[in-house]
């Protein structure tokens, strides 16, 4: 089943954010990842007002898994996690019936 990763990003290192995105496509489509979409979302309802907002799809949960934690990722998950906050979740979905 499809995985769908949210990720709420605010950089405080734009050099870091510079570097992250240079290099972070060919470690995403090696397990087969895509960004669905990237940027400063606009808020329709409640006070949840994130910098910038990253909608990953992935094959399955075990394909994001095992992006997230390979040895490809762990560089620029490094570069991630040095220069800005960031909070994820998954959602795996399920076929409508």
């Amino acid at each position: 089943m499809a995985t769908y990763a949210l990720f709420e990003i605010d950089w405080h290192d734009q050099s870091k954010a510079k570097e992250y995105r240079e290099k972070f496509g060919p470690a995403l489509e090696k397990y087969g990842g895509k960004t669905l979409c990237a940027g400063p979302p606009q808020v329709i309802e409640g006070d949840w007002n994130p910098a910038r907002v990253v909608i990953l799809e992935f094959p399955s949960s075990a394909a994001f898994r095992s992006w997230y934690g390979s040895a490809e990722y762990a560089p620029v998950l490094k570069l991630r996690k040095e220069g800005a906050t960031t909070r994820t979740v998954i959602i795996i979905e399920s076929p409508t019936p």
